[in-house]
């Protein structure tokens, strides 16, 4: 066929770049907010970090607003340059900054995120809270930290040292001692009855099982250290002595058999190995205070639960109003390559308030949706899903999980992500809904109430979840006390 030209008309969708910015930061965590703003403040000119904006106006914003307010507020156009009109006395702020600067026997150096550095040790007010952290020693901090209590002379110190240091992560000695041997030159040389009479000191600096040299050794170790009439301690010693192959394969019977005991001694023995540590340096160094900033803090206040946005993740950001109206004079200002940035600067400010904004809407819509579990803990927890709040907030599916992801809100029960207030949907036998969240509380408090000699099983959980209405498969009972990071009930097993 020859050649044809042909128009045709389609309509297609497509995201302005303004549009694409209040997407991203939307999506955005606080941590990586904060990040992106940074980078902005370094590399437009005509943003400035404002130290003068209190916790309440920032971006204009009203933290404290009722549920229900609308978002088409954040929108207009004197909102958005409410950060402009805040600006006052730019004269004298900028005079006390060209001050601050030429001070050079000032205390603290300016930071222009306000983080500040004590030129003394740490105790002024610019002192980076980091510095006071609390941080877990290491292994070889802890060891060697122990080994300082011992009188010993240069030599077997400097064995006992090479030994620590020669310890892998998770405390075990995985080298050879003869190769230790020759790692330093040592005048005489070292002697293998030497290494292990420090290995042996090593061994009984902290818990019981650092130093060993292999599985069965580590376990042998723990149980020596307990005491001689523990139940089961002399099968136990035995099974990790010569049995560790048989007991991973729960070869019962034959463990029997080789060992000659009951099959009561055995069951008690096993409980008693599998209690043990397998790894004891991987306990060391590990913070268990894992902190995060909420996006929003949701409070009683007379009866009802307000919410509002955490001050600590609101930008400090405005535009530099002296720059942008010497921009404005200039001649071919529209022109300009900094025409671009001016119109990015304003951009970052309203999308900033925006996504703030639908934040507060979609945990405000969250708080109404699970009042109950404010009042009345996890087990009253609803299903709910996220067309349920887009459809009340007039917003898409999207946004709405956007809004959600990786956002974290500070209760009076604690510090919970947005997303786990949607639990998904299950059915009760009377022909009502339950939410999984409420039926994973009720296994932990029917597990807490257990018979710690007679554990229930994944079974005995569903029929005890079905007598109070809740149809819940077995395979589900295991899943949900797999998520609670529960042990099957043979391991829940007590002597």
């Amino acid at each position: 066929m020859p050649p044809t030209l042909e128009l045709r008309a389609k309509q297609t969708l497509a995201l302005t770049p303004r549009l694409q910015q209040s997407v991203r930061l939307l999506q955005l965590s606080s941590l990586e907010f904060q990040q992106e703003l940074r980078n902005a403040l370094d590399t437009n000119p005509f943003l400035e970090y404002d130290e003068s904006q209190t916790d309440d106006n920032a971006l204009g914003a009203d933290n404290g607003s009722s549920m229900g307010e609308s978002a088409s507020s954040t929108t207009d156009s004197n909102t958005a340059e409410a950060p402009l009109a805040s600006e006052t006395n730019m004269e004298s702020e900028q005079r006390s900054d060209s001050e601050s600067r030429d001070d050079s026997m000032n205390e603290f150096s300016s930071d222009p995120f306000g983080r500040g550095s004590s030129r003394n040790n740490g105790d002024g007010e610019g002192s980076d809270p980091a510095d006071w952290v609390r941080i877990e020693p290491s292994l070889h901090e802890t060891l060697h930290d122990a080994l300082r209590l011992y009188q010993l002379n240069e030599r077997d110190r400097a064995i006992a040292q090479l030994i620590i240091e020669a310890l892998d992560d998770d405390g075990y000695l995985r080298q050879e001692l003869s190769e230790l041997a020759n790692v330093v030159e040592i005048e005489p040389a070292l002697h293998e009855d030497e290494l292990n009479i420090a290995l042996k000191l090593v061994q009984s600096l902290d818990k019981p099982g650092v130093g060993a040299r292999n599985l069965s050794e580590c376990l042998t170790l723990q149980l020596e250290a307990l005491e001689e009439d523990t139940p089961g301690r002399a099968v136990a010693l035995e099974i990790v002595g010569h049995h560790l192959e048989r007991l991973a394969r729960r070869e019962q019977a034959e463990l029997q058999k080789k060992i000659g005991c009951s099959a009561d001694e055995l069951r008690v023995a096993c409980a008693l190995v599998r209690r043990l540590d397998p790894k004891p340096g991987e306990n060391y160094g590990q913070s268990e205070d894992n902190y995060v900033v909420p996006d929003v803090i949701v409070r009683p206040v007379k009866k009802q639960w307000v919410v509002t946005i955490n001050p600590a993740v609101l930008p400090r950001a405005r535009i530099h109003r002296m720059y942008a109206e010497l921009f404005a004079q200039s001649a071919g200002a529209s022109r300009s390559p900094l025409a671009q940035q001016l119109q990015e600067a304003r951009w970052l400010i309203r999308n900033a308030q925006q996504r703030f904004t639908t934040i507060q809407r979609v945990a405000e819509c969250i708080v109404s949706h699970q009042k109950a579990f404010f009042d009345y803990g996890e087990i009253a927890l609803k299903p709910l899903v996220l067309r349920d709040v887009a459809d009340e907030l007039g917003l898409h599916e999207s946004t709405i999980s956007r809004a959600t992801g990786n956002k974290y809100m500070s209760t009076p029960r604690g510090i919970f992500e947005f997303k786990h207030f949607f639990p998904r949907e299950l059915s009760t036998e009377s022909g009502g809904t339950c939410s999984a969240a409420a039926v994973r509380a009720l296994l932990k408090e029917m597990i807490s109430k257990e018979n710690t000699r007679d554990p229930l099983s994944d079974v005995s959980l569903a029929k005890m979840l079905a007598d109070q209405g809740v149809i819940v498969a077995r395979r589900t009972v295991a899943k949900y006390r797999h998520l609670m990071k529960v042990p099957p009930a043979e391991l829940r097993r007590q002597a």
